[in-house]
């Protein structure tokens, strides 16, 4: 008998130190609902929804404390995807945040620029390469079109422009819905 309870006391000790090191070892870091709903959002950092960047906006929608309708970057297309996601229906975009625009990206006119880097330090993401007072430029492919450089800069000279369409870009056009109804 003494030996049953000294067995099973044991396999209880080890069985609780390795369900220990499991939950050090595999601790899952942050909110997993928080991280899905990040990797919806554009990633545009530009603070048009009233939070500071897309993850704090993610975990108040996880949290419950945000709509899903305030991401003006993502339009429609990421409110469908959250609304997938949360298992809620789709709203229409928040008139408070602003209005879905097109996808562009800031162009500097170099000509004009002072190098004063008001630019390099309103940008979320570091697309602004330049020096001060030398001539700055936009890494096109680090844009995330959000504008927060245009209202630093003293001289006018960030105009943003639409991205042009092409094979990375481009996307299937939605179905028209008299194209679907003349199907047999």
């Amino acid at each position: 008998m003494l030996a049953a309870v000294l067995a099973l006391t044991a396999l209880a000790i080890i069985f609780g130190l390795l369900l220990g090191f499991a939950a050090v070892r595999f601790k899952v870091e942050g909110d997993p609902l928080a991280d899905q709903i990040d990797a919806i959002l554009p990633q545009t950092q530009c603070g048009q929804c009233s939070y500071p960047g897309c993850r704090p906006y993610a975990e108040a929608i996880a949290n419950g404390e945000a709509e899903i309708n305030r991401c003006p970057p993502g339009g429609e297309t990421t409110i469908i995807a959250l609304a997938d996601l949360l298992g809620r229906e789709p709203i229409p975009l928040d008139d408070e945040v602003g209005e879905e625009k097109p996808k562009t990206v800031a162009i500097i006119r170099e000509d004009i620029c002072i190098g004063c880097t008001l630019c390099i330090q309103a940008c979320p993401v570091d697309a602004i390469l330049g020096a001060a007072k030398q001539m700055h430029t936009i890494i096109e492919s680090e844009c995330t079109g959000c504008e927060l450089c245009i209202e630093p800069c003293p001289v006018d000279c960030i105009d943003m422009v639409p991205i042009k369409v092409d094979i990375f870009h481009w996307k299937w056009p939605y179905p028209d819905e008299t194209t679907a109804e003349t199907r047999p």
